[in-house]
């Protein structure tokens, strides 16, 4: 029995058009994109346009310049650490591979370098200059890095040379991390978009209310009630 046919039926014809509203996102509108891809895609891209912490890397390498190291880093996987190896030997650092196990000794700052390197050419999606350097796919080679420089941490930690452990995991969480997973994504800052981002931040709010208030219509309409 319905308590409130007009309550009723308007909530009904609200809860009716956010689902055509619904189905209209879902199709395939902005170059091939729904909706919710298309502002997944936008998001991304601003994300990445505010995380560009390569200079900022690349000054706390500066705080080893004089770290040498003498090294013996165990890898997981044998592919991981003969790769890991052959890069830091491209690098201009000694690395021997026994298996899982690299002896790396050299410059700590050296090292630095050259994955900060590499994640800039990620970050401006230029795989192509990482894979001509090691003939690896560029996420493969930015993960060895990633892998290389943790362990570097771990060892220095162990030694207790804290502050040079700090600074290898920076470079790490920050540069080359960060690259890695927004290579292939194009940066762009919010001011660009701004427009796009208000209108999208509106309409979620108004189309939440939207649902609750015809939900709240509907079983107010059929005499559903809280009461204390």
């Amino acid at each position: 029995m319905i308590h409130n046919k007009k309550e009723f039926t308007g909530g009904m014809v609200l809860l009716v058009l956010f689902f055509v509203v619904l189905f209209y996102m879902f199709q395939p509108m902005f170059n091939g994109l729904n909706s919710m891809a298309y502002l997944d895609a936008l998001y991304n891209s601003i994300s990445k346009g505010s995380v560009y912490y390569i200079p900022m890397a690349s000054t706390e390498a500066e705080k080893v310049a004089d770290k040498e190291i003498n090294l013996n880093l165990h890898y997981k996987d044998e592919n991981v650490a003969a790769q890991s190896a052959a890069q830091m030997t491209a690098a201009g650092i000694s690395a021997t591979v026994n298996g899982n196990d690299v002896a790396v000794t050299g410059s700590l700052k050296t090292i630095l370098d050259a994955s900060i390197a590499d994640a800039d050419f990620m970050y401006h999606n230029d795989g192509d200059s990482v894979t001509g350097k090691y003939g690896l796919l560029p996420k493969r080679a930015t993960y060895n890095w990633w892998v290389s420089l943790g362990l570097l941490d771990k060892e220095l930690s162990h030694q207790e040379e804290f502050a040079a452990a700090k600074v290898v995991s920076t470079v790490k969480t920050r540069a080359v991390e960060t690259a890695y997973n927004y290579f292939t994504i194009e940066p762009v800052h919010i001011s660009e978009r701004i427009g796009t981002v208000i209108f999208s931040l509106a309409f979620y709010v108004f189309y939440t209310l939207w649902y609750g208030f015809a939900i709240l219509f509907v079983f107010e309409g059929w005499g559903l009630r809280l009461s204390h």
